[in-house]
C-alpha cells in the first residue's frame, strides 16, 4: 500500500487505466468469442442442413426408399458414406417412415429405429445441436419426398463440434491481433492524457493535491475577510462565509452569477470590475466595506478574479469618531487661546480700575452665547439635535465661519426622526464646512429645519465654490469625492450616507448647481427608527 501511494500522479492514472482497458479487452474478446461461435454453430447447422437436402434428393437413395418391400440398404449405405467422406461430415443417416435406418457411421446401428421421433413430418428442415451416438455436432435435418411428392423418410446429417472448434481457432489468431492493437492504441492514449493531466495539475501529486484543497477550506473560511473568486463568465467558484455574511447573499450556490445575485449599483460594479481601483470603499444597507478585484492570469491567459471585502464598518465609525476628537481637541485648544485672551483683558481692565467696563465686557460675552442657545432651545424640541448644533456653532465660530439658523426654523420632539436628522445633519454641516474654507469674504452657513404637517424639510447652504453641473449626480456615489483624504479618514462617505439614509426612509435629496450648494433634504414626518448601525458611517 505505501508503495502504490509513492507512485506519482501519472504513473497511478496510467497503471489504473492500463488495468481497465485490459480487462476490457479481455472481456470483449471472450464476448467475441462466444458471439463468433454461435455464428459458427449457425453455419455448420445451416452446411449440415444442405447436405441433408442435396442427400435427400439424390435419385438412387430417393428410388432405393420408395421401392416396394424392404428398401435396397447397401446402395443408401455406399452413396451415404461417399458424400459423408466428400463432405467431410460426421455422419449421414437416412431413415424411412418407420423410423430404421438405412445408413449410418457406424454398420451395427444400420436397421434399427432411432429413439427420436421424425422431426421433418412439417415438411421443413430443422437445424440443431445433436449429442447422438458420434457425439456432439451440427446437426441439420431434411424430408426425403418420393416421385409422387409423398413423404418416403428423412435425412440427418450432423459436423462434428470438433470441426466448428478448430474453424473457430483458425480465425481467432486474426482477431486477437486486432484486440492487441487496440489495447496497444489505448495505452499509448492513456499515458498521453496521463503526462497531459500531469501537467494541468502543475506537477502535483495526489495526495498534495488532497492537502492543498483541505488547506484551501480552512483558509477561506477562518479569515475574517471575505473571498469571492469568479470565473470568466463571472461566475461564482469559490465564495467562503464571510463573503456571503457581508453580501447577503445566503446558501447561494456555486456557478452563479453575480449579475444575478447582486442588485444594481456601485456594489455590482465594483465586484464584476465596470469600476476598477485598489481599495475601493462601498456601502450597503448595513455595511461600509473595501473592496479589491484582481484579475487572475495564468500562462498569460486571464482566467477569472479573485475579490476581497473587508468589513471596515466599525473601523471607519472609530475613525471618524476619532477625527471628531481630534477637531475637539483643536477647537478647545482655540478656545483655551481665546479664553486666555479675554482673560487678560479683563484683568488689564480691571488693572486700570474699570470696573464698569469690564463687567460689560463680560455681559456682552455671555450674553451672546446664551441668546443663541435660547433661540434653539425655543425653536428645536430635541436635545441631540440643540446639542449638535451648539456644537458645530462652536467649532464655525473657530474656523472663522458665520453659521445661521433660519427665522423659519421649527421642529418638535420625535424620536423616530432624531437619529436619522443627526445624521443628515451633521454630514451636511461638515460638508457645508469643508466648502467654504477659503470662501471670498468669509465663509457662511445657514441652516433651516421645518417641520409641518406632512414632512421634514432641512436644508443647509453655503457660500462656497458650489457643485459642478456633472458633479451633481456623482457626489452621492460613495467613494466619490473632490478633496483629498485626510489622515486615515477616507473622504466620500459622507453624502453617500446621507443619500443611502434618505432613501431608506422614503424621502428625497437635491443640490443645486453652480456657486454656493443648497442641500435640501425632505423626509416624511411619519419615519420609522434606524438602526444602529446606519448611523455609524459618518
Amino acid at each position: 500500500m505505501s508503495r502504490l501511494r509513492a507512485r506519482k500522479l501519472s504513473t497511478q492514472i496510467f497503471v489504473a487505466q492500463l488495468a481497465i482497458l485490459t480487462a476490457t479487452v479481455l472481456i470483449g474478446f471472450v464476448l467475441f468469442a462466444r458471439q463468433e461461435r454461435s455464428q459458427l454453430d449457425h453455419q455448420y447447422e445451416e452446411r449440415a442442413a444442405s447436405i441433408a437436402q442435396t442427400v435427400a434428393g439424390v435419385p438412387d437413395i430417393v428410388g432405393c426408399m420408395e421401392g416396394a418391400g424392404d428398401p435396397c440398404t447397401e446402395p443408401i449405405q455406399s452413396v451415404a458414406s461417399r458424400i459423408r467422406k466428400e463432405t467431410h461430415a460426421a455422419y449421414v443417416v437416412v431413415i424411412d417412415m418407420n423410423r430404421v435406418r438405412h445408413s449410418h457411421p457406424i454398420p451395427s446401428l444400420i436397421g434399427q429405429k432411432v429413439e427420436e421421433p421424425i422431426a421433418t413430418l412439417d415438411g421443413r428442415t430443422h437445424v440443431g445441436i445433436d449429442n447422438g451416438d458420434t457425439g456432439r455436432s451440427a446437426n441439420g435435418k431434411a424430408p426425403m419426398y418420393g416421385v409422387d411428392g409423398r413423404m418416403i423418410g428423412e435425412v440427418s446429417v450432423g459436423i462434428r463440434e470438433s470441426s466448428v472448434s478448430a474453424a473457430l481457432w483458425d480465425e481467432l489468431p486474426a482477431y486477437a491481433g486486432w484486440f492487441a492493437i487496440a489495447l496497444c492504441a489505448g495505452a499509448v492514449a492513456s499515458w498521453l492524457l496521463a503526462r497531459r493531466l500531469k501537467r494541468r495539475t502543475f506537477g502535483l501529486e495526489l495526495d498534495e493535491i488532497v492537502r492543498l484543497l483541505q488547506e484551501r477550506e480552512a483558509t477561506l473560511h477562518g479569515i475574517r475577510e471575505g473571498v469571492v473568486a469568479v470565473d470568466e463568465l463571472d461566475r461564482i467558484s469559490v465564495v467562503n462565509d464571510e463573503a456571503r455574511r457581508l453580501l447577503g447573499l445566503g446558501s447561494v450556490s456555486v456557478g452563479a452569477r453575480l449579475d444575478d445575485l447582486v442588485s444594481p449599483g456601485r456594489l455590482r460594479d465594483v465586484l464584476t470590475g465596470a469600476v476598477v481601483g485598489q481599495d475601493e470603499v462601498v456601502l450597503t444597507d448595513d455595511y461600509c466595506l473595501t473592496v479589491n478585484r484582481m484579475p487572475v492570469v495564468l500562462a498569460g491567459r486571464t482566467h477569472g478574479a479573485v475579490v476581497t471585502l473587508r468589513d471596515r464598518t466599525e473601523m471607519s465609525g472609530l475613525l471618524r469618531e476619532l477625527d471628531g476628537v481630534r477637531s475637539l481637541t483643536d477647537s478647545l485648544r482655540a478656545q483655551q487661546h481665546e479664553f486666555s485672551n479675554r482673560m487678560h483683558t479683563i484683568a488689564g481692565l480691571l488693572e486700570l480700575g474699570q470696573i464698569d467696563d469690564a463687567l460689560s465686557y463680560l455681559t456682552e460675552l455671555r450674553g451672546s452665547a446664551t441668546e443663541f442657545a435660547e433661540a434653539l432651545r425655543s425653536r428645536i424640541a430635541s436635545p441631540l439635535i440643540v446639542g449638535l448644533l451648539l456644537g458645530k456653532a462652536a467649532e464655525a465660530g473657530e474656523r472663522g465661519i458665520a453659521i445661521e439658523i433660519s427665522d423659519d426654523t421649527w421642529l418638535g420632539d420625535g424620536s423616530g426622526k432624531v437619529q436619522a436628522l443627526t445624521t443628515i445633519l451633521g454630514n451636511l454641516i461638515d460638508n457645508a464646512f469643508d466648502a467654504v474654507v477659503g470662501a471670498w469674504g468669509g465663509g457662511r452657513v445657514l441652516i433651516s429645519i421645518v417641520e409641518d404637517d406632512d414632512a421634514i424639510i432641512v436644508r443647509v447652504a453655503d457660500n462656497g465654490s458650489g457643485v459642478a453641473a456633472e458633479c451633481s449626480e456623482l457626489i452621492f456615489l460613495d467613494g466619490f469625492t473632490t478633496k483629498p483624504d485626510r489622515d486615515s479618514v477616507r473622504r466620500g462617505l459622507g453624502l453617500a450616507l446621507v443619500h443611502r439614509l434618505v432613501q431608506r426612509l422614503h424621502g428625497s435629496i437635491t443640490v443645486s448647481e453652480g456657486l454656493g450648494a443648497t442641500f435640501v433634504v425632505t423626509l416624511p414626518r411619519t419615519m420609522r427608527s434606524i438602526p444602529a448601525t446606519e448611523g455609524a458611517v459618518k
